[in-house]
């Protein structure tokens, strides 16, 4: 395969995507970055290096090296009991192991969200606020929110969890979430970058990419936001993640630039309890390139992946504004990602 412009549009005729970014940094510096497509279907309006995408579940990266950053201040503690923390709701123990902030960033809290919750905003059942969603008041989440499995036993993908963490935060810094991660990655870096949420739709913008379906028809943005912005409220450029995930590599050798520490970030990247593919907020495979570290991005009318290999200093993100209903490695992202990885 190429990572040709004309192999690139030929191929998102074929998969029905308007919009592509495409962000790969090698040894510190960019290698490549390109932008394809249109904001949405039937619009002369380009992707530019600025366009932000619904960034969905890879939200919890960046939410994950936040956490740590607080870690960092000693504001938060991996392996203490995040119910010393918590102010405004406390999980509910079952005579269960306590939990931590270390369960709940390796989906291994033993929590284990109910069926069809966790979905995108509705306005007919207005703003949720965060302590209302765990106590299973409203229609995101119709089940109380509790620990069913002995914690570090058993790996459930949890966006519970990541609420959970949401609040913590919160309640911490008396911040909103937002705030705190602005502070404390998006400034220091000086990156461009916005969490999407109900009581932020007035200040929609023209730099947003519209989500798609399968077919390539653009759906209301209204129906691709999330109320919980710590689980998958993130919107960012293709650009801004890689150079979250190049901080990160830094961080490895002793060069952040938010202060996190070698110890911490490579904390994040290891294998949590046993489970060789779970770190915070990321997921360890191995790969022809080596070893990776793979963050995940999946919502209606949204697909997106970061990825980085520690071993050779690089990371590349790869984001669109269709959802194909498939893996991301089955489509468009699966090619890409083919190209940048094993191609010289």
């Amino acid at each position: 395969m190429n990572l040709s412009d004309e192999y690139i549009v030929e191929r998102m005729k074929q998969y029905n995507i308007q919009g592509l970014s495409v962000t790969a940094i090698d040894g510190g510096n960019q290698r490549l970055s390109r932008q394809y497509g249109v904001v949405q279907a039937g619009s002369h309006r380009k992707i530019k290096t600025d366009t932000l995408f619904n960034a969905c579940s890879v939200s919890k990266f960046v939410t994950a090296l936040t956490v740590l950053k607080l870690v960092e201040q000693g504001l938060l503690h991996l392996d203490q009991p995040v119910n010393d923390k918590l102010i405004r709701w406390k999980i509910p123990s079952n005579n269960k192991k306590a939990v931590t902030l270390r369960h709940l960033l390796s989906h291994q809290a033993g929590i284990i969200d109910p069926k069809e919750s966790f979905q995108t905003y509705e306005s007919r059942f207005g703003v949720p606020t965060m302590p209302d969603i765990l106590n299973g008041k409203t229609a995101y989440c119709s089940v109380p929110i509790t620990v069913e499995v002995e914690p570090e036993h058993e790996f459930h993908y949890s966006d519970a969890g990541y609420c959970i963490i949401q609040l913590l935060i919160e309640d911490i810094t008396r911040q909103t979430f937002e705030r705190v991660v602005n502070n404390h990655v998006f400034t220091p870096l000086q990156l461009q970058a916005r969490y999407v949420t109900p009581t932020s739709l007035a200040y929609i913008s023209d730099d947003l990419a519209r989500g798609h379906s399968k077919q390539g028809q653009a759906t209301c943005f209204t129906e691709t936001i999330y109320p919980y912005p710590a689980a998958s409220g993130l919107w960012a450029s293709s650009i801004t993640l890689a150079k979250i995930l190049q901080e990160l590599l830094d961080a490895r050798l002793g060069k952040s630039t938010i202060g996190l520490s070698k110890k911490l970030a490579k904390e994040m990247l290891a294998p949590q309890f046993g489970k060789a593919w779970s770190g915070f907020g990321v997921f360890i495979e191995d790969s022809k390139a080596g070893k990776e570290i793979v963050t995940w991005g999946w919502g209606k009318g949204y697909q997106c992946m970061g990825f980085l290999h520690p071993e050779f200093n690089r990371a590349a993100v790869i984001m669109t504004n269709g959802e194909l209903g498939v893996h991301q490695m089955e489509g468009l992202i699966g090619e890409v990602y083919q190209c940048l990885t094993y191609e010289k």
